[in-house]
């Protein structure tokens, strides 16, 4: 006797398949990711409103808010905001041209790998403070330096990402472009950097972040704008609210960096199956 379909899965005739999981949607998802920021102000707040916690030590989202607008109406908050900003965008401009320009190169050639990685790992190693005393006599104060500071952080994270995205193309890809008659050229082109170009995206979010915790370091010297420079003179006169007021600026716009990047990956990689419309749904 033969054993029908349900039995010989292992189920028994009674049995229901368990339903599908529902997909959720785009607009859905980016809903549920805010749920924990905007519980944690809440509770915040509450707290703060209770007097759990000291306005001293940590003021109410209310109050930082309201120190917020009167920055922005007397614009001095978009003064601050845009020289960090334009620094941010020169470090990370030149700092991710040389990354990506080295990482093509030590990806593509043993030689050069041999000839500049170790150099490259040993600069990697040096923590930003270390380097501070020195920038400082190389450019002094100017901006310059807080440039330099935000390139250095920026190059080595994709400096990494792209070597490691070209080392990692499936080399049968590589095999077939060789049998499909590919010059070198459209090799690099049509296979081994869309291959790597998922690596690469990880290294600019990475990179966004660095270049950010490198300015702060920066702008802590000898600065008159940037909300580095907002923090460091709220601290001499024991102002928390703003203090605060510029850790969530640079929560803020560390998100609207990574959303940015996110955009960035859903666009260029379309085509790669993780990252097609509603693969992660």
């Amino acid at each position: 006797m033969t054993l029908d379909l349900t039995q010989r899965r292992g189920l028994s005739p009674s049995a229901t398949p368990m339903p599908a999981a529902p997909k959720l949607a785009a607009p859905q998802l980016a809903l549920i990711s805010w749920i924990a920021p905007l519980g944690v102000l809440l509770l915040w707040e509450a707290a703060s409103r209770a007097g759990l916690i000291s306005a001293q030590v940590l003021p109410a989202p209310s109050k930082v808010a309201l120190t917020g607008w009167a920055l922005l109406t007397n614009g001095s908050l978009l003064a601050h905001l845009g020289a960090s900003l334009a620094r941010a965008a020169a470090g990370f401009a030149i700092g991710g041209g040389i990354g990506f320009a080295l990482g093509i190169l030590v990806g593509f050639s043993r030689l050069a790998e041999a000839l500049l990685d170790r150099s490259i790992q040993m600069i990697r190693a040096i923590p930003f403070l270390a380097l501070l005393p020195l920038v400082i006599v190389w450019f002094g104060v100017d901006e310059a330096g807080k440039i330099f500071m935000v390139s250095l952080a920026v190059l080595f994270p994709i400096y990494i990402n792209t070597v490691l995205g070209i080392r990692q193309v499936d080399p049968k890809l590589l095999e077939l472009a060789r049998v499909s008659g590919l010059g070198r050229a459209q090799t690099i082109r049509r296979i081994v950097l869309p291959g790597a170009m998922p690596s690469i995206l990880t290294g600019v979010r990475y990179a966004l972040a660095t270049a950010w915790l490198a300015l702060v370091i920066a702008e802590t010297v000898a600065t008159t704008r940037g909300i580095g420079f907002l923090a460091m003179d709220a601290r001499e006169f024991l102002q928390t609210n703003v203090i605060v007021l510029t850790i969530l600026i640079y929560a803020g716009i560390g998100t609207g960096a990574d959303s940015l990047a996110r955009a960035l990956e859903r666009r260029l990689l379309a085509w790669h199956p993780n990252y097609a419309k509603g693969a992660r749904a």
